[in-house]
């Protein structure tokens, strides 16, 4: 909240005290019309007149600083308002009492909500983790029977069967990501690593595409969290394998820690590029492609921003797609 000027207070001060300015001036008035009447003397008014306003003047000066003080200490209580309870300042008025009763019923209205809605959540991220890991289970049978023979058909159930998967650890990362509480793991992880098992994990999808992979091993380290790296690469990959058919793949790092993953594939409108990490944004391929969810890029930049990376895109129509990701970090003393 911006902190207001102290002669923006001192008018609302006055403008809040209008009504009994009034009848003091009407008052004023009644006894300057009686003194003019009763012919009493001009000195002696204005001796009694200029009394009263100097004790008016006292006694307003007064009321403004206690009235500025307390509109400061309620600014400062607004800072935590979710802890706010027994630190409300003591009620001046009836009004006042009124008003933090109304507050205190507001407050135990919203913990009790906050309660229900941090339970229900625990309860959702509950099922859908045991859902998760109970359909990897008939979903690892199906792979081994499809892969007892190689045939057309077969291999046409395994790359749905894969992309099954890519979607079941999908809705489990969307839960995760909303929760109040994380699982990242902050460390030092050599980048290479976490490329190879992004690339071994889809080199069968990149082979049955006729997507061929350019990569060069690199020897750069990066804090980060293995896993939620590891989920966004892969979740560019799969955009890779869906537009970038028969066509080539490039992963390379530059020596300022820039990640970047380039297809030659039919690429983004230009109109497209600037809303496809939006949630729900499939966009013109995603339309022609009939099976985009406009999550996966969205959940990369989520992703991306609670692991301090920067994530972008430049593409060009029928030339492809080019996604960098900054893993650069400064420095951080840790004691």
């Amino acid at each position: 909240m911006e902190e207001e000027k102290w002669y923006g207070i001192l008018w609302q001060f006055l403008w809040q005290r209008r009504r009994t300015a009034a009848l003091l001036a009407a008052f004023a008035g009644i006894y300057a019309v009686v003194f003019y009447l009763y012919d009493m003397e001009t000195e002696a008014v204005l001796y009694a007149g200029g009394l009263c306003v100097l004790l008016g003047a006292v006694v307003l000066c007064v009321s403004f600083f206690f009235y500025y003080n307390a509109h400061k200490a309620r600014i400062n209580l607004l800072q935590n308002v979710e802890i706010l309870d027994e630190e409300l300042p003591k009620p001046q008025t009836l009004a006042e009492a009124d008003y933090q009763e109304m507050v205190r019923s507001l407050k135990e209205a919203y913990d009790r909500n906050l309660r229900e809605r941090q339970r229900e959540r625990r309860e959702s991220m509950d099922y859908y983790t045991t859902w998760v890991h109970q359909i990897k289970t008939p979903i690892s049978v199906m792979r081994m029977t499809l892969q007892g023979e190689d045939t057309e058909e077969n291999r046409e159930l395994l790359a749905e069967l894969f992309r099954t998967e890519q979607y079941v650890e999908m809705a489990l990362n969307w839960m995760r990501l909303g929760s109040d509480s994380s699982d990242f793991l902050f460390r030092e992880y050599a980048l290479d690593q976490i490329l190879r098992q992004a690339i071994h994990k889809y080199a069968p999808q990149l082979v049955r595409n006729r997507i061929r992979l350019t990569y060069e091993p690199t020897d750069v380290t990066v804090l980060t969290d293995e896993k939620w790296l590891l989920f966004i690469i892969e979740q560019i990959l799969s955009n890779a394998v869906k537009y970038a058919r028969n066509s080539s793949l490039t992963i390379s790092v530059t020596p300022d820690k820039i990640l970047r993953i380039a297809d030659t594939g039919i690429g983004i409108a230009p109109e497209d590029v600037p809303r496809i990490f939006e949630k729900g944004f499939t966009g013109y391929n995603g339309r022609a492609d009939k099976k985009s969810t406009g999550l996966g890029l969205y959940l990369c930049r989520l992703t991306a921003e609670k692991l301090s990376h920067k994530i972008g895109v430049e593409s060009t129509v029928g030339q492809g797609t080019t996604f960098s990701i900054d893993l650069h970090r400064d420095a951080l003393w840790v004691e």
